[in-house]
């Protein structure tokens, strides 16, 4: 790449982080998680140890959306606008139907349970991958005895993408859906595969190191700059180099574009969620 690309590179993917504002928008949960941006027009995000799962409705306020949800951790979006969720105390993958209730996608991997799934990510086509580490008691349970990011095609068949020596957590797509992005916590890094088609990867690699903290999760925006829920929010360019730390008053644990111009950062951390508005869109796979 010569100097100019470098250059130019370098200009689209820098952000002016000088007037953001930092706004809590739910409070009162105990540790919320998995933000996602519904097609309806709200952010649904889940309250791991209140069994439970809210809705933030703009200029309306929070709201319940679904209880007894298994201890659900991690959520996404499909194309067709469903729900996907990581349910950690049943430890399996669920879609939620129209009459909402729900459909196992995944539970067992030749024939053992999962360890608990987290994190989860869904492509425009319908292939999906999700990060199943184990955490806490977790660890205690195991049946699989690896840690895996796992891959569902869009005919339901279930595949193993990776086997990381440290924990996976969270999990984002590139813009185009041609890389998968997985946090590992244990490593303190963000791994890169290359997803073709068919939903398979290949060239692991490591994009960001040294990361202030284990990382949870992490977002991508349209210019390929990584937020990431670690110690604080983290923000890097494309390249793997930091571009900013912004402080919350809590640990942030996840994270979401949402907004009808998908230019809001939602962050669930421990008890509360927050947004603050970006001059980017994000990466938005459905």
């Amino acid at each position: 790449m010569t100097a100019l690309a470098l250059m130019l590179a370098a200009f689209l993917s820098a952000q002016d982080f000088s007037k953001i504002q930092i706004e809590k928008v739910s409070a009162g949960g105990r540790f919320t998680e998995g933000p996602v941006w519904s097609k309806e027009g709200f952010l649904i995000f889940s309250d791991v140890p209140n069994n439970r799962m809210l809705k933030f409705i703009p200029g309306t306020g929070v709201a319940s959306y679904r209880e007894n949800t298994n201890g659900a951790n991690g959520n996404a979006i499909d194309s067709q606008g469903r729900l996907l969720t990581c349910e950690s105390r049943t430890r399996r993958v669920v879609r939620q139907k129209k009459d909402g209730g729900v459909e196992v996608l995944a539970d067992k991997f030749e024939g053992k349970r999962f360890n608990a799934p987290n994190d989860i990510v869904v492509r425009k086509d319908g292939h999906i991958w999700f990060t199943d580490p184990a955490f806490g008691a977790q660890a205690d349970e195991r049946d699989v005895d690896f840690y895996a990011i796992f891959h569902i095609s869009p005919k339901g068949e279930l595949g193993l993408t990776a086997k990381p020596k440290g924990r996976p957590n969270g999990i984002a797509l590139s813009q185009n859906g041609r890389i998968l992005y997985v946090a590992n916590s244990d490593e303190r890094c963000i791994y890169a595969y290359d997803v073709d088609g068919q939903g398979r990867a290949n060239n692991e690699r490591v994009v960001i190191r040294g990361i202030p903290g284990p990382p949870d999760g992490l977002k991508l925006d349209e210019k390929g700059n990584f937020y990431v829920a670690a110690t604080e929010l983290v923000v890097y360019n494309p390249k793997g180099e930091l571009l900013k730390k912004i402080e919350l008053s809590e640990k942030p644990s996840n994270l979401a574009f949402g907004d009808p111009d998908y230019q809001t950062l939602f962050i669930t951390a421990r008890t509360s969620v927050y947004r603050m508005r970006l001059d980017v869109k994000g990466a938005v796979n459905y």
